[in-house]
């Protein structure tokens, strides 16, 4: 397979929890070769391979085809569903986290780095979402109406399209890392032995919300921002 893992799961979800299964990050670092990812997860190449082409065989009940998409749906659909998700996750596991240190902090020191990091990606994800619904994603839908109805684009203050997707793509680096991190902190969400209901529950949630930033990123990455690069790319031919 000559594809980037990226662009793998762009064409088929079903490959991403092979991917997950193997902790191979396939959102921010998906423009790596499936030979590089075996590689950095001191993987058997032909073994991924083979595990990959098993899943996409299997039939899955979620067999949304984000890639065949109106890019204006796209982004409407990852605002709506996605951005909401931070929006509402975030205060709750903010206090979930805040009671954790207060409660076990003493005998779990590792809480308190996991509640600054999360704080931390907090601050930054609703910063780059604002930045994403007031700046990148009208352009977005702008584009998709130019093209439909073949009039003239105006240049953006931005310049190309690329400027701003660049900046999206290098603060998404950043959140695949921060969380990386909470993973390893947090023992991949595993909560210790004397870990309260409270406990459980707030790592539980921490795991659902960093798999839901994977697809969230991995929508942008390896789909949204590359057809919208296309798009520029077309309709600036046609001026």
């Amino acid at each position: 397979m000559e594809k980037t893992i990226g662009e793998i799961v762009a064409a088929d979800y079903r490959a991403a929890q092979v991917f997950k299964d193997h902790k191979i990050d396939f959102c921010c670092k998906g423009n790596r070769s499936i030979a590089e990812a075996s590689r950095d997860k001191k993987i058997d190449v032909n073994r991924l391979i083979a595990e990959l082409e098993a899943a996409m065989q299997v039939r899955q009940a979620d067999t949304s085809d984000y890639k065949t998409w109106p890019l204006d749906l796209l982004a409407d659909y990852i605002e709506k569903k996605h951005h909401r998700y931070v929006e509402e996750k975030m205060p709750i596991l903010k206090q979930y986290l805040q009671r954790l240190c207060q409660v076990h902090g003493a005998h779990h020191p590792e809480l308190f780095e996991i509640n600054d990091e999360f704080k931390l990606s907090c601050g930054e994800l609703a910063a780059h979402m604002k930045k994403e619904e007031f700046i990148l994603f009208p352009h977005i839908r702008k584009m998709t109406k130019v093209k439909t109805s073949k009039t003239k684009m105006d240049v953006p203050h931005f310049g190309s399209i690329q400027n701003p997707v660049q900046v999206m793509m290098s603060e998404h680096t950043t959140e695949g890392d921060r969380f990386a991190k909470i993973s390893q902190l947090s023992n991949n969400y595993t909560p210790p032995a004397d870990g309260c209901n409270t406990y459980r529950v707030a790592f539980a949630l921490l795991n659902e919300f960093e798999q839901d930033l994977h697809l969230h990123i991995h929508l942008e990455n390896n789909i949204l921002f590359p057809k919208s690069i296309l798009l520029e790319e077309e309709l600036t031919s046609l001026v």
